[in-house]
């Protein structure tokens, strides 16, 4: 799951496309399916959401959940693909970019009536 956070004047209007980058960026680094998207956005006021100098209203953060078993470069991989699709794609440069990836134990999860670890036939593969 993802979640992506912004001032709502910013992020509303480029929601669909950032999802989409985000999603093809997964699909491409870690072999996700574009049907395995699971994206929430929180458009807050910007009395709401305070970010570090330097930064402008563009400034976007996103955290990524994922159960456990992912290389530390395949999670660099990841996170500089990011920067740089989004970038390329929406005009979000990496200064104006938090990412966040969240991992927790495959036994944490639960979905499809049962826990990640008991898990069976999923269409990917957790340990890329």
């Amino acid at each position: 799951m993802v979640i992506i956070y912004g001032i709502a004047e910013h992020l509303n209007p480029i929601k669909a496309r950032l999802s989409d980058v985000i999603q093809a960026t997964v699909t491409q680094v870690i072999g996700l399916p574009e049907d395995k998207r699971a994206h929430r956005f929180v458009p807050m006021s910007a009395a709401d959401f305070y970010y570090p100098s330097g930064r402008t209203e563009a400034y976007t953060v996103i955290e990524i959940n994922m159960m456990e078993g992912r290389k530390v470069d395949t999670k660099k991989a990841l996170i500089k693909a990011l920067f740089e699709n989004i970038d390329v794609e929406l005009g979000i440069t990496p200064i104006d970019l938090e990412i966040t990836i969240k991992e927790q134990p495959a036994h944490c999860w639960g979905f499809r009536g049962t826990t990640g670890d008991e898990a069976q036939g999923l269409n990917y593969k957790v340990n890329v």
